[in-house]
């Protein structure tokens, strides 16, 4: 096909609504060569803006597509941890640590369902000792996925601070994924290893099992 032909042919492509990219791989040509022919005529610019508009179209109804079927798995994922915490509850509620850790979790953990890490701070080690030992045994978290964090003022040494919280908790220090400092000092008392702060990598399935577990725990409670 002559150069003259090819292009009456990209003309008679685009007449039909044909993209550039469309028209380049159809007559085996660059795109910048079909733009070369019809950037400047003013019914390609129309058929142009007429594309635009109709591929936007399609990528709302795209994400509105996708976003139904992600709520869709939300829902189910929802669905199937609280039937799990309901089926594990009676064998569990009456271990020694179960009841303890759901209190503090409710007391001082991350509450947003719609956040996925499982995350509670505390300045008492005990706490976070207990917490985690909860996760382990309760959750079945593997010791890679506890991470943890300092939040320091700046008259604390970090070195120090992480030894001190790895020790005490047995979580490795190359788990400590993050340090902040806070300015000034305690108004009423001295932290002297700062405050820490566990992040559970595992998804928005296991803060959905420890809520559901302490609506269960809080009807026991009521109902006694």
């Amino acid at each position: 096909m002559t150069r003259l032909a090819t292009k009456n042919k990209a003309l008679e492509l685009r007449h039909l609504g044909r993209s550039y990219n469309a028209i380049a791989k159809e007559l085996g040509v660059s795109k910048g060569t079909v733009s070369a022919w019809l950037k400047d005529l003013v019914w390609s610019k129309k058929i142009k803006d007429q594309l635009v508009a109709a591929n936007n179209f399609q990528s709302k109804e795209r994400a509105r597509k996708i976003g139904k079927i992600n709520q869709v798995r939300w829902l189910k994922l929802r669905e199937d941890k609280r039937a799990q915490a309901q089926d594990e509850f009676p064998k569990s509620k009456n271990h020694p640590l179960f009841v303890p850790a759901l209190m503090l979790y409710w007391a001082e953990g991350d509450s947003n369902l719609k956040e996925g890490n499982v995350r509670l701070t505390n300045t008492d080690p005990r706490m976070v000792k207990l917490f985690i030992a909860f996760a382990m045994n309760f959750l079945l978290v593997p010791i890679e996925d506890i991470k943890m964090g300092l939040i320091l003022y700046p008259d604390l040494d970090q070195v120090g601070c992480i030894n001190y919280w790895s020790e005490y908790t047995g979580i490795p220090m190359a788990n400590f994924y993050k340090v902040q400092y806070i300015k000034g000092s305690h108004p009423t008392k001295r932290l002297e290893n700062g405050i820490c702060s566990v992040r559970i990598v595992g998804g928005v399935g296991l803060k959905e099992k420890i809520y559901c577990w302490i609506e269960l725990i809080y009807q026991d409670l009521v109902r006694e």
